[in-house]
């Protein structure tokens, strides 16, 4: 299956007309047909259910689509990658990240690396842990930051020397909101909304310790922003990282005992990366030696 016809595929899924999408990409209609019919033939499915106005995609459209778009994105990648000169490095190096303070000291390494190398961009690809594992192992993401705990043994990584607190956060209405901290006798029957993650949630069991028996866990979610919309809207309190990014009328009350959590950089082992993402992670090992 060619680069080309997948890129077919994926304007037809983007436009949902045949005819807007030939006219994207500068091809008569009945060629474009022709390419999906001879697609749908080659997979043996049927990729598009067809209406009078518009096209919708299959089940195995779907798949396709997220498959087609990772080839694509790998196809750039590597086109990136290669374009440099001996002299001098370009390309764009992309962080695969979570919502965490800690990615503001990565962008410093950023800033300081690209004033040595100006035709260096950066791209930050957002997404839970297990997507940026995903896309590392896929090659889309060249460098990750995963908050312990997490499974590194796939990788070569630097540990970051900052730590980020576990708290509560809470609506100011909320009886605990006067408590200086919280401890895990004060969540005893409250509302509370977790992480997803097995290994978070397993952290968050052994700090609550006896009264793990006593809590009630009303939702689950990882991204903070939708976190705290859930706080907001009065679902329950939520144990997570402090992200400094909180609504007016929320706040974040520390735990006590308290609860850290580490950042490692990483990248995947036993694989060549491109000079600029090569040099990167040396400014990186670099930059932290010299603050230990």
């Amino acid at each position: 299956m060619e680069l080309r016809v997948l890129k077919y595929f994926l304007m037809i899924a983007r436009e949902e007309n045949i005819t807007r999408a030939a006219q994207r990409l500068n091809v008569t209609q009945p060629t474009l047909s022709r390419q999906l019919m001879q697609m749908e033939e080659e997979l043996g499915v049927k990729l598009f259910k067809r209406g009078k106005h518009s096209i919708s995609l299959t089940e195995d459209g779907i798949l396709l689509k997220q498959r087609a778009q990772e080839i694509i994105n790998i196809e750039e990648k590597i086109r990136e990658d290669l374009s440099h000169s001996d002299d001098m490095l370009m390309g764009t190096i992309t962080i695969g990240s979570g919502e965490t303070c800690v990615l503001s000291g990565v962008a410093k390494l950023a800033a300081s690396f690209r004033k040595e190398n100006p035709k260096v961009m950066f791209e930050v690809c957002s997404g839970i842990a297990d997507d940026i594992k995903d896309k590392i192992e896929n090659g889309t993401v060249d460098v990750g930051l995963l908050k312990e705990p997490v499974d590194i043994s796939k990788y070569e990584f630097v540990r970051l020397g900052q730590k980020e607190k576990w708290g509560v956060i809470m609506r100011k209405d909320c009886p605990l909101a006067e408590k200086e901290y919280i401890t895990p006798k004060d969540l005893a029957g409250q509302p509370l909304i977790f992480a997803k993650r097995e290994s978070v949630r397993n952290e968050i069991e052994n700090w609550f310790g006896d009264c793990y028996d006593n809590i009630k866990i009303v939702a689950s979610c990882d991204l903070i922003y939708n976190t705290e919309s859930l706080v907001k809207g009065g679902v329950g309190l939520a144990l997570c990282i402090d992200s400094d990014m909180y609504y007016d009328d929320l706040c974040f009350k520390p735990l006590s005992p308290m609860l850290e959590t580490g950042t490692v950089i990483v990248w995947r082992k036993n694989r060549t990366v491109s000079p600029s993402v090569n040099s990167f992670i040396k400014h990186i090992k670099k930059c932290l030696e010299c603050i230990v």
